[in-house]
C-alpha cells in the first residue's frame, strides 16, 4: 500500500473527498485534469471532517490492475483482432488486409466497452477506494 496526504474538502456517510497535491508521478502521467491538485473519494471510517489534513492508503494492486486494463488490454485486443481477422480472410479467400483492419477495429471497440464496464465496477467497489487511516 502507498500512503498519501491531503485535505478533506467534503465529508458525508463514511466517504470523504480529499484534495491531494500532485507530485512527480502525477505530472509525468497527465491523465487527470488540472495542474495543482486532484480530488479523490476515500472511505472515511475514522470520521475525518472538512478542513482536516489526513493520511490515506492507496492500494497499489488496484492501480496496477487499472493501468493494465486501460493501457495494455486494448493493445492486446487489437493484436488478437488483427490475427483473427487475417485468419478469417484467408479461410474465406478474401483480401486479408480488410479483415485484419476490421478485426482490429472490432476488438478495439469491444475492449473500450470492457474498460468502461471495469471503470464502473471499480468505482462502485468499496474495496478499491482509498481509505483514510489517520488524521494529522
Amino acid at each position: 500500500m502507498k500512503t498519501e496526504q491531503g485535505i478533506v474538502i467534503e465529508a458525508s456517510d463514511n466517504v470523504a473527498k480529499i484534495k491531494v497535491g500532485r507530485h512527480n508521478d502525477c505530472s509525468n502521467c497527465g491523465a487527470c485534469p488540472g495542474n495543482d491538485s486532484v480530488i479523490i473519494s476515500a472511505n472515511n471510517k475514522i470520521g475525518a471532517i472538512v478542513g482536516q489534513r489526513v493520511v490515506f492508503d492507496v492500494k497499489e494492486v488496484n492501480v496496477l490492475r487499472g493501468a493494465f486494463v486501460v493501457f495494455i488490454l486494448p493493445l492486446i485486443a487489437i493484436f488478437v483482432g488483427v490475427l483473427v481477422g487475417g485468419e478469417i480472410g484467408r479461410y474465406i479467400g478474401a483480401d486479408t488486409h480488410i479483415f485484419q483492419i476490421a478485426g482490429g477495429i472490432i476488438t478495439f471497440l469491444l475492449s473500450i466497452i470492457f474498460v468502461k464496464l471495469f471503470d464502473k465496477a471499480a468505482t462502485a467497489s468499496e474495496k478499491s477506494k482509498p481509505e483514510i487511516i489517520r488524521i494529522l
